[in-house]
C-alpha cells in the first residue's frame, strides 16, 4: 500500500511540473498532424493518386521527406513519449472506488501509453533515417504467432482486441463520452469541438476495428499476408462496394480527429 502511495505521489508531481504539462500537450499535437496526413493519405488513395502508406509510416515518412523533417521528428518522439509517461502516470494516480473499474481504466491508460510509445519507437526509426513499413511487421507478428501452439486462437484473439479499441472508438464518439476530458469552451468553439469529436473516433474507430478484422481473417485462413495495420484496413476498405466513397469519409473523419487532437492539445484536462 506505501509502495502504492509513494508511486502515485512521485507521479501526482511530475504531471504538476509545467514542462512535463507541456510537452504532454505537444504529445496530443503531434497526433494531430499525424491523422490528418494520414487522412490526406486515404483521401488520396480513394482519388487513385496515392502510393503512400496511409498509416503512421506513411505519415512519417512524409514528414522525413520535408524540409527540417528530422527536427520535427525528434519533435514527435519527444511529445508521444511524454504523452505515454502522462499516461502511465494517469494509471498512477487512479483512486477510483470499485476496484474492477480502477483497475480497467488503468489498463485503458498502460494500453494507450504502450500505443504511444509503438509510434514514438516508429518515429525513431524515421528520424535515425530508417524506415519502418507498418503492414509487413504486421505480417511477420502474424506468421509468427500462427507458427506458435494455438496460434491461431491467439491472433483471433488479437484481432478481437483489436477490434473492440475500434468499436470503444465509435462508441465514445457517438456517447461524446470524450468530452468528460476536456475543459471545453463555450458557445460555438465548444460545438465544433465536439463535432470534431464525434466524426473523428467514429472514423477512426471503424478503422481500428477494419484492422482487427484482417488479423482475424489471417488467423482463419492461416494467411498472415491478410493481416495488415491501418493501411491495409484503409485499402480494404476501399474495395467494398462504393469503397472510394467510404474511404474517402473514412479519411476525412481521420483528418477531423487530427484536428481535433489540435483542440485536445489546447483544453485536455491536465
Amino acid at each position: 500500500m506505501n509502495g502504492d502511495t509513494s508511486a502515485s505521489s512521485t507521479a501526482r508531481a511530475a504531471q504538476n511540473t509545467a514542462v512535463f504539462r507541456v510537452l504532454a500537450r505537444v504529445g496530443y499535437a503531434v497526433l494531430g498532424v499525424l491523422h490528418i496526413l494520414i487522412g490526406l493519405i486515404a483521401i488520396s488513395i480513394a482519388t487513385g493518386v496515392g502510393a503512400s502508406d496511409a498509416d503512421q509510416g506513411g505519415a512519417l515518412q512524409q514528414i522525413q521527406r520535408a524540409p527540417a523533417g528530422t527536427v520535427l521528428l525528434w519533435i514527435i518522439v519527444l511529445g508521444l513519449v511524454a504523452l505515454a509517461v502522462w499516461q502511465v502516470a494517469e494509471a498512477l494516480i487512479e483512486r477510483h472506488p470499485d476496484t474492477k473499474k480502477k483497475w480497467g481504466r488503468r489498463s485503458e491508460f498502460i494500453g494507450t501509453a504502450v500505443a504511444y510509445v509503438a509510434i514514438a519507437g516508429t518515429a525513431l526509426t524515421y528520424a535515425l533515417g530508417g524506415q519502418s513499413p507498418s503492414d509487413q511487421s504486421s505480417q511477420t507478428f502474424s506468421s509468427r504467432l500462427l507458427s506458435a501452439p494455438a496460434g491461431v486462437a491467439l491472433l483471433v484473439l488479437v484481432g478481437l482486441v483489436i477490434a473492440a479499441v475500434g468499436i470503444a472508438f465509435v462508441i465514445r464518439g457517438i456517447t461524446r463520452a470524450f468530452t468528460k476530458h476536456l475543459d471545453l469552451p463555450s458557445g460555438a468553439a465548444r460545438t465544433s469541438i465536439i463535432a470534431l469529436g464525434i466524426a473523428g473516433y467514429i472514423a477512426k474507430g471503424i478503422a481500428v476495428a477494419v484492422t482487427g478484422a484482417l488479423f482475424v481473417a489471417a488467423a482463419l485462413t492461416h494467411d498472415p499476408e491478410k493481416a495488415g495495420a491501418l493501411d491495409a484496413a484503409l485499402r480494404a476498405l476501399a474495395e467494398l462496394p462504393f469503397g472510394a466513397v467510404i474511404l474517402w469519409t473514412v479519411g476525412a473523419g481521420l483528418a477531423l480527429y487530427g484536428l481535433y487532437c489540435f483542440a485536445r492539445a489546447r483544453y485536455a484536462r491536465m
